[in-house]
Formats: structure tokens, sequence, C-alpha cells
């Protein structure tokens, strides 16, 4: 019997699957009853059995958590016992009233105990998801798809037999189905969180699978009202830059250790190498570091990269399943007794293969932008980390400029490569038939690959001299220097420019000539469909070179020097053990590899709880001594010991843009009475009377509103409220006057001062203090030359007991008024706004988010630069290559009817000539709007570098410089490189979008029915999404600056950044502006998706039309114009798709034009120049002065800087300008220079309202030598005449009288020598000589000198002082008082408080007058 069933099953299985009369060749198709009981219910069974305990590995390995049980997880786990019950039912069923068919077909009776089983296990994954945190299952989702799909034959079986034949079946079928069909729609809703997260939280991780497949989780906002940055979702924390960076982090930890020993391993040899190989190896190492950098990242990011690569393998079986079933619908058109129904099924097969093929090239897209966003975090976080140890050689050839180009450029490079990857090995594939005539293009990519590189170095450069000009636009507008820097930066951004135009050229050759030979694919396949534009693949070839050259770029920072951990041994300290707190033992140090050690034969041992101050000339290498102890310097030989927690306080003061307060907690607990007793003890309290919001004022970056004494005393604070064991201070006091430099050293470094048991290490140049000190080292060029306490370095009667006595009388008086009075933080008002009372102390404007849709002007504006002369011929040759397109496609139809015989074509002359044409045409547009493109960039630079450089300085204390690098960076890279894409794209679409329309309307003209709907529709949904991504656009720009600034905030106070300990403090810092910027970004490429998804979908019935009007029209067509209606209607989906992403892209790219064009609508400084100016050539020609009434407003509606001013100075006549904290004296030099315009009241020089005179012909005749040494990239004698109007020996007798001609003279390339960003390659005082060099060489009849000589030794001051006294007897010479005994000669004292002038006469005169100034000079002892 048993045998008997078998025979019978084995002969049910047969008939199931040969019995293709019921199924195929018939007019109404069906399954056999056999197949739709077994195979049928059998298969999705199947599906869940196998896949359940790898399911089950999975769900055990990914625990997400607890969910609780939810009326969700009720629901559907109550369906499937109703299910499995349902098939109990039948078995009973089955065993009860149809035991007889049971005997001979026991097969039938399996299945409703597999199916009763399966739903068993349906439960328990239902149960096992919710017990490991799994919210939405496609495991399941796909079984009940598989379920319905399979019950949809049998269902429709039983609607044909009727309710009649069977009811009791058909309503058990009926409720069977309808419960099925309940679970798939069940499975796709998400159950609850398994737990709270953060705020907000990413609709993505409540979305269903389905939902995330379609993208319909993304929420549509931005159209009625704009979108704000409160709006958009937290970051999924895989996405989060703490997450992402720190497995990074250790990976790349590890291939740059193997990277360094195999460098190592190379050097132990190095003595044995000749330099030519030594150099080679290095060129290696930068080589094979951006491979390194690809290695780990993709260690990281490839497995989900991979994933997406399986998705785009599914995507293109699908892709080259639609031609195969094609041809099968165009064998049904030529096949006349082929039945109705198969041309509709062929039809609806390929929507249905279209609609995955979407479904999948979307989810490859989507996880392709996921890692390219994790991947720019990932980069961004191991740049931001490596610019905080990178060692100072290093740091003077990896600028500010470049640092920031390498996050906002190389990283958007790097994520374009990410997604446009996987079509660089697909490409190949694709097109192996034309690598013949691809052979010549290579040498075009070798071309592009070398351009790209070169472009990037001149951005850098540009990027780098802007970061210059904002860092020091205050000196450049005293000089009246700015074009000659706006000349610097043309130059470089013609350069860059060039480079571009030559990489545009060679890839539009490389696009001609790819295009023009794919007819050779065209003749040798049945080309009538083209799924693919081919401009993609050369696409995908230039993002590859082009992020080599970034990998390139970036490995080569990344695998910079660091600062060697060991320089410096650091050790706890415990109170109460006695050990030394610094011994440096026979140490030797240098600052690059390549010098010569600036420190030799260092020997040190500074007790715990001592004062030791450090004396010597300018570069002597004071400030050396404390980088090295810092381990800032590299170690050539010795030890060096640090025993405890380090304060340093560096020479030029460090300040954050962020209040005071902020700046002197620096990351600390707010203890209150610590805290004013530190800003007391820094003589900081007479400061917050004057400020708005008191110690919540906001600070200027740089600390740009405030003078070098207040910076230097905030960046003292920050060091003594640190409560460290160890004070490393670097000069501190040459930026104090004289009562607030005695009262620092009383109440903060002296015996009985706030840090009396701390170990102090003063670098100073004043003698005054050096009695109190326990321990002076005498530093005289890299040594120690004398070490011991005050009375015995005068003892031993040495170099140091003569320098002391020749300026011991001169330095008890000048050191107690030293820096005359501290400026007042008046300029904070510069750009205060007139706001309430909370917002009172903010200085800076954040950067602000447009809202709504562009403006048309901006694109008239865009159009109007590139002009007519290049829009109408970019328009008639896209129209041109698109008639040629047509006419080849229309050809390939004629030739699908009439195929070649013998091997010969007719008219291959004239169709090898359209090609030929349309090569040229394809070549003539994309070179037209890559030039016109350049013409657009060029003109829109001009115009930001001439807005910006035209702002007053109140726009650049109130814009972070962050603003500024973004638009010069990232915005001015959209415009040369975004927008001239975007419109090739666009406007090749578009045309395409013509050509299709026309054939399929030729074709069928009924699919004009469809066609015009669709394109409305398209607008619609497109005037949604455009108005959400635009905004989204604006806002991840806006949150970009940010990045910018802390970036550049960091890397120039990465030492004392170090120094503090405060590294991962600065990481998280910068870790939340990162994930901010991506906040906005997220949402914006899945705006993208959602909107591909949606309109392929919609475009899709475009071809369904297109196929179902040919089916129902197949006698009055041929096959050919079938085939080419059919093919081009399956590209209408991804045209339109392409053109209105295409046009979103411009749109937000156009916003970078909105945002360059921004400056234009700010304040602008007065005319630089005024035409038919009557201003004598030799004007100012005796210098005298005078102020009318003269009063200075910061803003109106704020106190009064300078009040009612009226003074005359006569020709050559010196005056000392002094007065205490807030008393306006810096106010009167800003109103000499305009660099604040006045109030009220008019100055004088030479009988001229300096009002109507132009601001260059102002600022050029007079000079300053300003507070802060201000020095440019670029060569010595750049920085001395960036014009070159002076000769060499001019400039050399600058030198000489600036004490500067030997320095310079022992230089290799003497005034070629290359200053470093900054003029970080000389010292503070060096750099103050340099400033002093620039005023000489003017030699103009008006000097005012603004605490000029603050940062140099005695000996350097008196010979300064002795200089200007001899060079600049015959000039009008105002001095801002920094030492009172330098202005004791001079013919008047003006004495100031709070904006008015209080005294003036002769100092002699004031003294016997016995007023404010007799009282100064009583507290300096000069009476």
């Amino acid at each position: 019997m048993l045998q008997g069933n078998e025979l019978e099953t084995s002969n049910c299985l047969t008939l199931c699957f040969q019995d293709w009369n019921v199924t195929w060749y018939t007019a109404h198709p069906d399954l056999t009853q056999c197949f739709q009981h077994t195979v049928l219910v059998w298969f999705p069974c199947f599906y869940l059995w196998v896949c359940a305990p790898f399911y089950c590995l999975y769900l055990r390995f990914y625990d997400n958590g607890h969910i609780s049980i939810s009326s969700l997880c009720c629901a559907k786990t109550g369906l499937c016992l109703c299910l499995a019950f349902f098939g109990f039912l039948e078995m009973v069923y089955l065993l009860v009233e149809r035991s007889r068919d049971i005997k001979r077909h026991m097969v039938f009776l399996l299945s409703p105990i597999i199916r009763s089983l399966t739903m068993i296990l349906a439960v328990l994954v239902i149960h096992l998801e919710r017990l490991w945190g799994f919210r939405s299952s496609i495991f399941l989702f796909l079984f009940w798809t598989l379920a319905v799909i399979c019950l949809l034959v049998p269902l429709r079986s039983c609607v044909l037999q009727g309710f009649s034949a069977n009811a009791m079946r058909f309503v058990a079928f009926f409720t069977f189905f309808s419960l099925q069909l309940a679970q798939l729609i069940l499975s796709c809703f998400t159950d609850q969180r398994p737990a709270a997260l953060k705020p907000n939280p990413c609709p993505v991780e409540d979305a269903s699978f389905l939902s995330q497949v379609l993208f319909w989780w993304f929420v549509v906002k931005g159209y009625r009202s704009p979108l704000k940055a409160e709006d958009l979702w937290s970051l999924r924390e895989q996405d989060t830059s703490e997450k992402i960076i720190c497995d990074l982090e250790k990976e790349w930890a590890k291939q740059w250790a193997k990277m360094q020993h195999a460098m190592n391993g190379a050097q132990a040899l190095g003595y044995k190498l000749s330099e030519q190989t030594q150099l080679l190896r290095k060129l290696h190492k930068e080589q094979s570091s951006g491979f390194c950098l690809l290695r780990t990242l993709a260690k990281n990011f490839g497995p989900y990269f991979l994933t997406g690569t399986l998705c785009l393998v599914i995507q293109d079986i699908f892709m080259f399943s639609i031609p195969q079933v094609l041809s099968l619908l165009l064998g049904f058109v030529r096949d006349e007794d082929a039945p109705l129904w198969k041309g509709y099924v062929f039809a609806f097969l390929m929507v249905l293969l279209s609609c995955l093929q979407s479904l999948f090239n979307h989810q490859y897209m989507y996880m392709c932008f996921t890692v390219g966003m994790r991947v720019k975090t990932a980069v961004m976080g191991l740049v931001y980390r490596k610019s905080l140890v990178i060692n100072s050689a290093a740091r003077r050839t990896c600028t500010v400029g470049e640092i920031v180009n390498l996050v906002s450029a190389d990283t958007q490079k790097l994520m374009d490569f990410v997604v446009y990857f996987n079509a660089v090995w697909v490409a190949p594939i694709e097109i192996a038939l034309c690598f013949f005539f691809l052979w010549q293009v290579r040498t075009d990519f070798a071309h592009v690959i070398l351009n790209s590189h070169v472009q990037m170095t001149y951005m850098d450069g540009r990027i780098k001299l802007m970061n210059e000009i904002l860092s020091g636009i205050k000196i450049l507008k005293f000089y009246a220097w700015e074009n000659a820097f706006r000349e610097r930066i043309l130059g470089c951004r013609e350069k860059e420019l060039n480079a571009l135009k030559k990489s545009q050229i060679l890839y539009s050759i490389s696009i001609a000539s790819f295009n023009s030979s794919t007819f050779l694919i065209a003749f040798a396949m049945f080309g009538v469909y083209v799924l693919i534009d081919e401009k993609h693949v050369l696409d995908a070839q230039k993002v590859f070179v082009t992020a080599l050259v970034s990998l390139r770029r970036l490995g080569k920072f990344l695998c910079q020097d660091e600062l060697k951990l060991d320089s410096v041994e650091r050790a706890p300290y415990h109170p109460g053990e006695y050990v030394d707190a610094v011994v440096i033992d026979n140490g030797s140090f240098i600052w690059s590899k390549e010098s010569t050690p600036c420190l030799r034969g260092i020997n040190v041992e500074v007790q715990r709880g001592s004062l030791v101050a450090v004396v010597g000339h300018v570069g002597s290498g004071k400030s050396s001594l404390l980088s090295a102890m810092l381990g800032e310097m590299e170690k050539k030989s010795g030890h060096v010991t640090v025993s405890g927690s380090v304060a340093y306080v560096p020479q030029q003061a460090w300040i954050q843009n962020a209040t005071l307060k902020d700046n002197i907690l620096f990351g600390c607990e707010m203890k209150d009475s610590w805290y004013q007793k530190v800003l007391e003890a820094c003589a900081l309290l007479p400061d917050l009377e004057i400020l708005p919001a008191r110690d919540a004022t906001e600070i200027g970056e740089k600390g740009l509103n405030l003078s070098g004494g207040q910076k230097q005393r905030v960046s003292l604070a920050r060091a003594v409220y640190r409560k460290a064991d160890i004070y490393l201070l670097d000069d501190p006091l040459s930026a104090v006057d004289a009562h607030v430099g005695q009262h620092i050293f009383e109440k903060v470094f002296g015996p009985n001062g706030v840090l009396k048991n701390k170990t102090r290490i003063l670098v100073t140049h004043g003698l005054s203090f050096l009695p109190q000190a326990d321990l002076i080292l005498v530093i005289e060029d890299g040594e120690i030359t004398e070490m011991g306490s005050y009375a015995e370095l005068l003892s031993r009667k040495n170099t140091f007991a003569d320098f002391a006595e020749a300026f011991s009388v001169s330095e008890r008086k000048e050191s107690a008024t030293h820096r005359g009075n501290i400026q007042t933080m008046e300029a904070i008002s510069d750009s205060e706004q007139e706001q309430d009372q909370e917002e009172v102390g903010r200085l800076t404007q954040a950067d602000k988010a447009h809202t709504g849709r562009v403006k048309l002007e901006m694109y008239v504006d865009y159009f109007r630069t590139i002009g007519l002369a290049f829009i109408i011929p970019i328009i008639f040759l896209y129209a041109f290559q698109q008639a040629a397109s047509l006419a080849y496609n229309y050809w390939l139809s004629l030739w699908a009817d009439d195929p070649v015989v013998n091997g010969t074509q007719v008219d291959t002359d004239l169709k090898l000539g359209v090609f030929g044409a349309l090569g040229i045409a394809i070549f003539g547009t994309t070179v037209a709007i890559s030039l016109g493109g350049i013409i657009a960039s060029r003109h829109l630079h001009l115009e930001l570098v001439n807005n910006v450089l035209h702002s007053p300085m109140s726009f650049f204390e109130s814009t972070p410089s962050g603003n500024l690098l973004n638009r010069f960076s990232k915005e001015i890279d959209s415009i040369d490189c975004m927008i001239p894409d975007g419109l090739k794209m666009m406007l090749g679409y578009v045309f395409k979008l013509l050509e299709v329309c026309i054939i399929v309307l030729m074709a069928t003209p009924f699919a004009g029915v469809v066609i015009l709907p669709l394109t409305m529709l398209y607008a619609f949904i497109q005037s949604f999404y455009v108005a959400t991504s635009c905004q989204l656009r604006r806002l991840e720009s806006v949150s970009r600056s940010p990045i910018y600034t802390h970036f550049n905030e960091t890397v120039q106070g990465a030492s004392v950044i170090r120094a503090f300990g405060e590294q991962s403090r600065f990481i998280l810092l910068a870790n939340s502006r990162v994930d901010h910027n991506q906040t906005s970004y997220f949402p914006r490429f899945v705006a993208t998706r959602w909107l591909a998804v949606n309109l392929e979908f919609l475009g899709n019935l475009l071809v369904l039309a297109a196929a179902i009007l040919s089916v129902m029209g197949r006698s009055t067509l041929s096959p050919g114009i079938v085939g080419l209606a059919v093919s081009h209607s399956l590209q209408v989906t991804g045209i339109l798709s392409w053109i209105v992403r295409a046009w979103t892209d411009v749109e937000n790219n156009i916003v970078s034009v909105e945002r360059v064009k921004e400056y234009a609508e700010t304040t602008k400084e007065a005319p630089w120049t005024i035409e038919d100016s009557p201003l004598p050539s030799d004007w100012p020609r005796s210098g005298s002065i005078g102020f009318q009434e003269y009063g200075l407003q910061y803003r109106r509606g704020l106190d009064w800087a300078l009040k009612e001013i009226s003074f005359s100075v006569n020709e050559s006549e010196k005056v000392g300008i002094v007065g205490r904290t807030g008393a306006g004296k810096s106010s009167l030099a800003l109103g000499i220079f305009r660099i604040l315009e006045a109030a009220k009241g008019k100055i004088f020089i030479d009988g001229i309202n300096i009002a109507e005179v132009g601001l260059h012909e102002l600022r050029s005749r007079i000079t300053i030598i300003p507070q802060d040494p201000v020095l440019f990239s670029g060569s010595l004698r750049m920085n001395l005449d960036p014009f070159d109007g002076y000769t060499d020996e001019e400039v050399w007798r600058a030198l000489e009288l600036a004490h500067l001609k030997n320095f310079v003279s022992g230089l290799p390339d003497k005034l070629n020598h290359e200053c470093s960003e900054g003029g970080e390659n000389l010292s503070l005082g060096q750099r103050q000589l340099v400033c002093l060099a620039r005023a000489l060489l003017r030699k103009t009849k008006i000097l005012v000198l603004d605490e000029a000589t603050a940062a140099v030794d005695l000996e350097t001051d008196n010979l300064i002082q002795s200089t200007i006294r001899t060079q600049f007897e015959d000039c009008t010479v105002l001095t801002i008082a920094h030492r009172l005994n330098t202005i004791m000669d001079y013919t008047r004292v003006i004495v100031m408080d709070r904006g008015h002038i209080t005294e003036m006469d002769s100092p002699s005169n004031l003294i016997s007058q016995r007023g404010q100034f007799y009282r100064m000079c009583r507290e300096a002892g000069l009476v």
C-alpha cells in the first residue's frame, strides 16, 4: 500500500511540473490542483524552516535589548495560532470527510500538518525577535509575502468555481486567506521601542522593513514652513562620531604603527643611504599612506558597503533581465497567434522587474551614502585628532588652511568615491567591447589625475593665504596692504582655475570619444535599449581619480610625524614627597630633524615650589626651553622629567571664541570663591566693570576685541585657576603695564602670591622681579651660560652682572610701568548689537540659513556672469547632439525590422558621419558648460574677495573665521564643480527626455495620455522635495562653519590644549560639531532616495502604458518600433528622476552662490581711493595733526569711547599718550587710521580733513608699529614690502636700523627666507623687529607706536628707542605709552581718562602739577 501511495505521489508531482498544456500552451492558463496543494503550500514553509536556524543565530549575535509584550505582538501571535488551528481543522476534515481520497494521495495530508507546524515556528520567531529587541522583521515579512503570493492561484481557482460549488470550503479558504493577508499587513508595522532613545530620534529607527525599503518613513517637512535646525532628527548611534571614530582609531593606530616600524627599520640604515634614496623612501611613504588609509576604511566600513554591493549585483540582474523580457514581448508582437494574456504577462513582468530594480538600486545608493557619511565623519575625526598631536616641523608644513581644506574638499571627494566606487569595476564588464576605443583615452585620465592634484594644491595655497589674511586683517588695514594680498589670492585662484580648465577639457575629450565609440556596441548587440547613461562610467572614473588624489593628501597628513611621548617623562606628584619638579639632564633639543639643535647641553634641576626666572636676548632660546619641558620639541639626547600637573601661559596668548568666564574656567568646574580670587589676582576685576555682560561677555575669535595685555591676563587667569603643580610662564608680564605688572607679581608669582607654594618657571625680560627669584637661568644662543640666584650672578661679574648693572636703574623705573596701562576691552563694543539684556554680551554672529526657495535673481546673477555668448551655443549644441542621437536610434529600429544581410549595412558612411558629429557636439557641450562655469566661478570668487576685504574691522570681529573659510573653501568648490556638473546633467537629460517623448509618441500616440499627467505629477512631487532639500542644504552649510572655526582654533592653540591635557574635551567638542552637521546631511540624501523611489514607481506607469498599448496594437506596429518605444519608455523612469535630481542639485548648489553673495549686502568701509582727489602727492608734508571736538562711538546708543577731544600736534613733535584701563588710548589710534569712523568732530592732518581722503591714501601715508606683530607666509622681503616698491639696498638698510641685519644675513636664503604661517619660525621679538623694519622702510611723516616693544628684551628695547629717536627725528611720533621712561623726553604727554583728556603738557610740567601723571610716575619710581 505504501509503495502504491509513493507511486501515486510521484505521478502527482510529475503532473505538477510537466502539464504545460494546462499552464502555458492555452488561452486560459492555470496550475494543476496537485501543484496548488503541494508546491505552493510547501515553498513558504520550506523557506521558514531552512532559514530559521540561521536567523536565530543572527538574532542572538545582534542582541538589541528586550521588548515587552505589546498589542501588535499579541495580534501577530493570535493570528498565527488561528492559522495553526485552521491547519489542524483541515487535517481533521481530510481524515473524516476525504479518507478515501487520502488513502490514494497521502501527500495532501502533509500540507495542513506542515502549515500548522510552520505557524507554530512563526510564533516562536515572533517572540524570539521580541526578546532580542527586533522591532520589524524582514525575515517574517518575506515569509508572509511568499505565503500570500502562493495563495493567489488557489484564490483565483476558488473564485472561478464560485460559492455554490462548495460553500463551506469557499468560506474556510477566504477566512484563511484573510488571516494570512492580515499577518502580512501587521508585519509592515514596527513594535514599540525596547528602551527610551534620545530626543527627536531618527524615524528610520521606528520604521518597518517595508517602510525602510520604500523610504516611506521619511516625512517631508519644509513645504508649508521652512525647516529649522530643531526640526532635524538626532543621529542614529551607529552614525555618531564617537561610535565611528572609536573603532576606526584603533585600526588606524595599528596601520600607522606598521608604517612607522617599516620607516624606522629603514632609518636604522639611514647613514648608509644616499640623500636621493632617503627622499625616495619618504615619497614612497607618502604614496603608500593613502592606500593605508583606504585599507583602514575598508576594514571598518567594508561589510556594510559589501551589503550595498550585493544590492547592486541583484539590481544588475534585474536590469539585464528586463531586456530579456522585452525580447519576449517583441517575440509576442511578431507571433500573431500568441494568446493576448502572454503579452499582458510580459508587460506586467517588465514593470515588476523595473520596480524591483529601483528598490535594490536605491537601497544600494542609500547604503553607499550612509557609508560615505560615516567615512566623512571618520576622516574628519582622524584629521582633528592628528592636528592635536603633530610635531612642530609637521605643523609648519601643514597650515591651518590646508587642514581646513582636508576636512572640506577632500572628505567630500572621498564621499563621492564611496558612492561611485562600484561603477569602476561594473563599468569594464559593461564596456568590454569598446576597450580598444578607450585605449587612447587612458592618457587623458593620467592628465586628469595630475590636474586634479595640481588644482587641490593651488586650492590649499589659496585657503591657507585666506586664513592668514583673516587672522591679520587688522594689520592689512593699518598698512593699506589689501590690494597686494588681493593680487596674491587672485594669483592662486587663477592657477587653480587653469588646472580645473585643463582637467575639464581632457575630461570632455574622454566623454566625447567614449560616446562616439559606443555605436560599435550598438551594432554588436541588440542595442535598442540603453538602461545606463554611459556618462556615468566616466563620472565614476573622474570621481575615482580625484578620490585617489584626496586619499594621498589625507594619508600624507595622517602620516606626519607626531610629538614623541617619551620626550618628557611625566610622573605624578603626591603632596608630602620631596622630588624636583623639573629635571633636564644633558638635554639637546631640535625643532625638526633637518635643523641644528636649538638647545644644547641643558642641565637644570628645578626644586619643588621655587620661582625660576629665565632671561636672555631675543631669539636666545628662552621659549624653546619651556617647549622642551612641555614635550613640544624633539629630544635629540638627554633626559627630561616633569613631576606633577602643568599649566602653561604662552608668549602669544591663545584665546577662544567664548565668554570670558569660559576662557578662564577652560573646562574646569566653577568654584566661586577661587574664581573671584583669581580674577582679583590677575587684575581682571576693573575690566569686568566696563564689560556689557561682565564675565559673560563673549570674546572674539583669537581675542580680536581684546588688547594684548588683556589677552595675556585672561591667559594667565586660565592657568592660575587650574591649580596645577608646575607653572610654565612665557613672558606674561611683557603685556601688562606698570602697576598691573607689580600687582600680578605680588598677587600671583611672588612670595605672598596665590602660587607661592607652586613651582613657577618664568621667562622674563624684566630685571626688577629677578631679586625675588630662587634661581635665574641665563640663556645665550641655546645654551645655559649662567645659573644661580640674583646675588650669586651679580657677584660673579660675568655677562649677567654687566647687563644688570647697565639696565638696573632704567628697569626699576620701566618695569613698574611696563606696558603703560592695559588697553580696555573697549573694542568689544565694535560689533555690539542693540539687544535685550540676555544677549548683551554676545559678539559673534552665528552663520544664518536663508529660508524658502532660492530666489530667481540668484540664477539670473549666475547666468549673467556666464554671458549669452556661451549660453546660446550650449543650447544649440545640446539640440544638435540629441537630433543626431534620435536619428541613430531610429535607424537602429529600422535595422531591427530589416536585418543585416551578408554582413553589410545600408548608409554606413552617413551613420559614421552622424556619430562623428555626435562626438563633436558632446565635446562642445561639456567644454562650453565647464568654461562657462569657470567664468562664473572666477567672477563670484573675485566679488567675494572684494566684499570681504572692503568690510570694516567690526565685520571681522563679529564674523567667525569658519564662516568665511566655509565660503572660500566648500562653497567656492561647489560653484567650481557642482553647479556646472549639475547643469550638464540636467540639460543632457532634458533633451534626452524630449527625444524619448518624440519616439514613444511616434510609436504609440496614446502614450501622450499618460506622459502629460505624469509630468505634472512629477513637477508637483518635485516642488515638495526641492523646498525641503534646499533648506537642508542651507542648514548643512550653516552647521559646517563651526567645524572650520573649531578646527582653526584648535590648530592654533594645540600646544596650550596639550599642556593642560584638555585633548579629550576638545575632541568631544569637535565630535558634537561634526555630528550636528551630519544631522542635516543625512536627511538630505534620504530625501533624494525618497524622491527617486516615488518617481521611478510613477515612471513605471509609463512603461506599463507603452507595453500594454504595444500589446493592444500589435497588429499595426512593427517589432522595431515597439522595441524602440518600450525601451525608451523604460528610460523615462530614470530620466525624469535624474532631471528632478539634477535640478535639485543645481538648486541646492545655487545656495552656494546665495551664501557667497551674502557679503555683498554687509556694511562696507569708506572708499579706498577717491578719484580726482586734490590730495598732494607728498601729503602729509609736515605731519601736523589736529583733533577738533572729536568723538568716537563703537555703535549708536553705546557710551562714547572718546568725548570732545580737541588738541593739535605740531610738526615733528613727539607726544606720549598714557592712561589707565578704559581711558581710550587705542581708540585714538583707531580714529587716526579710520579703523573706526568719527561719530562727531574731525581730525586734520596737514590741514586736510582725513574723512575726505580715501582710506588707502590715508593709511599708506602714515605708519603704525602695532601691538601684535603679525607676519604672513611668504618671503621675508614680501613681509616688508608686498608691493615691491623699494630696492634691496633700502630693505637691507631698514633691517640694519631694526637690528636684524646680522640675523637675516645668517639665513641661507637671506631676504628670500620663507616665513611660515604667522611667522612661527621667528621668535616673537624678531617679529616685532620686522614690524619696526616695515616702519623704517615706509618712513612716513607720522608714526604711531602702539606698545610696540613689549616682546623684546631691555637691551633691544633701548636700541629700538634710539633708532626711533634718530630715524624719526623729523617725523611726528605718537606713542601709546608702554614704558614710561621712554616718553619722559617727549615734548608732550597726553593723559587720558574715560575718553577725556585730563592733562596735557610737557612731562616736567605735568610732574610739577602733581596730577594724575605725577601719581603714575611715582608708582613707577620715576619721582
